[in-house]
């Protein structure tokens, strides 16, 4: 976000969406645990009632197919001689369902027996159903068998082992899909957005807000943070607008991040907002997290953050608009301010020779890689020639390459996504957003007179190398 002046002028009624970054990760099987068979019973029966049947088996967390416990042996056909105890239950279930053990033995004529019981089949691993029931052990009347265990309530995500990759695969020679047909309270710069509850909660450039229940229909909202935190007329004078916010969830809280600049400077500070619940109650401003160009020299500007969690459960902030590029720090855990442990500010994309951005970074973590995207050109001013890029690397601070294998950092790289045309212009400033197992682009572009910035949403697909795929707006 570069220019707040254009935004008051282009779009005056301006709301920022936050959005959740990730889909829920993939459930990891376990490794296959062994059943052992059941053992024969022994001793004098003590009764002519049957015996109990089994109770189901414990729950198993590995992979693989279980196998049948084996049955008890047959009650003696004298009175008075006992089944034998039950087989235990299969080995644990996998991404598949566990097979069980077998079926009930059935007992021999002669007196009741007092068996034991027969335990029941392994319970599925995340995602699997459980295994039928171990053999019953059997008495001298004939013994019922166990009762099978209940299936298991598997997460979301793929077979154990594998990474969560939300998104559709575009079918060769397929055309990407069209726009969303959105409607309501529309004028958007900067979006981020999270979904809570069936409830889409967007933020944007002025810190206006938005709600959606489908992505589609959107209703205004109010400013979460009126008047302006003290420390901005203090840390940026000037600065009357509040841009680029990101909102996201973690430790037991929400945390909202934006930005406090002036047009053209780099002198600025990202703050950061919490709250408990974030459909009531008021944010409580927790001060900045990160400046540049303040008591130092810094060439890199502390606008336009977004938070990624990576896969240890650490979240990091990844920010910048033209200058050095785009920055990288490492956020606590607990509190959402900056770590202590770890202090660096890591440098992960650039744009060399001077030419526009890039700024307006988003990270997505996909099927292994973090996704990196941004924008080049000019969002508010001169060519209007704003659009979006990416990159990916499998490390989250580091190492990221386009698809033609240029690094974003020093080596001029990034894949465009999708650029403006005659009716519809600079589109940029990103987030991409998970919903219903599908990805979505969520952006903000002008009008063909590069006027009235209002949102935009299309869903984002994925080629068969792994590389998003967007119809132009």
């Amino acid at each position: 976000m570069r220019s707040p002046l254009f935004w008051l002028r282009a779009a005056p009624a301006v709301v920022l969406l936050a959005v959740l970054g990730c889909a829920p990760g993939a459930g990891g099987g376990g490794t296959a645990g062994d059943a052992a068979g059941g053992q024969s019973g022994s001793g004098a029966g003590t009764g002519g009632n049957a015996a109990t049947a089994g109770t189901s088996g414990g729950a198993g967390t590995g992979t693989g197919t279980g196998d049948a416990g084996t049955s008890g042996a047959a009650g003696s056909t004298n009175p008075g001689t006992g089944g034998g105890d039950a087989g235990s239950g299969g080995a644990t279930g996998g991404s598949g369902a566990g097979t069980g053990g077998g079926t009930a033995g059935s007992g021999n004529g002669g007196g009741a027996g007092t068996g034991t019981a027969g335990t029941g089949g392994a319970a599925a691993g995340r995602g699997g159903s459980t295994g039928t029931a171990g053999r019953g052990g059997t008495t001298g009347a004939a013994g019922a068998g166990g009762r099978g265990g209940g299936a298991g309530t598997g997460i979301a995500g793929g077979a154990g082992g594998q990474q969560s990759c939300p998104g559709t695969v575009l079918a060769a020679g397929s055309a990407p899909p069209q726009p969303l047909t959105l409607t309501g309270s529309l004028g958007t710069h900067d979006p981020a957005a999270l979904l809570v509850n069936n409830t889409w909660y967007l933020f944007a450039t002025g810190l206006s807000a938005k709600t959606s229940t489908n992505l589609m229909s959107w209703t205004g909202g109010s400013n979460p943070l009126n008047p302006r935190p003290a420390w901005v007329a203090q840390n940026v004078p000037g600065a009357t607008n509040l841009w680029a916010p990101d909102i996201i969830f973690f430790g037991g809280t929400y945390h909202l991040y934006y930005s406090a600049s002036t047009f053209g400077s780099n002198r600025s500070c990202i703050g950061h907002a919490t709250k408990a619940d974030i459909a009531t109650g008021s944010w409580m401003d927790q001060g900045t997290v990160i400046c540049s160009n303040m008591s130092t020299t810094d060439n890199w500007n502390a606008i336009d953050p977004n938070v990624v969690i990576d896969d240890a459960g650490t979240p990091w902030m990844d920010f910048g608009s033209f200058w050095g590029g785009i920055k990288m720090i490492k956020l606590d855990a607990t509190t959402g301010g900056r770590a202590t442990d770890d202090t660096m500010v890591y440098s992960i994309a650039d744009r060399p020779q001077g030419r526009g951005g890039p700024e307006g970074p988003w990270i997505i973590k996909r099927c292994g890689y973090y996704y990196l995207f941004e924008s080049f050109g000019a969002c508010c001013d001169g060519a209007y020639d704003y659009n979006m890029r990416v990159g990916r690397s499998t490390s989250v601070n580091k190492d990221y390459v386009d698809k033609a294998g240029l690094r974003l950092l020093g080596g001029g790289g990034g894949t465009l996504v999708s650029q403006g045309n005659t009716t519809v212009h600079a589109p940029g400033h990103n987030a991409v957003i998970v919903y219903n197992n599908k990805t979505y682009n969520m952006y903000h572009a002008l009008n063909a007179s590069n006027g009235n910035a209002s949102l935009r949403i299309t869903e984002l697909v994925w080629d068969a190398d792994g590389w998003p795929v967007q119809h132009d707006p």
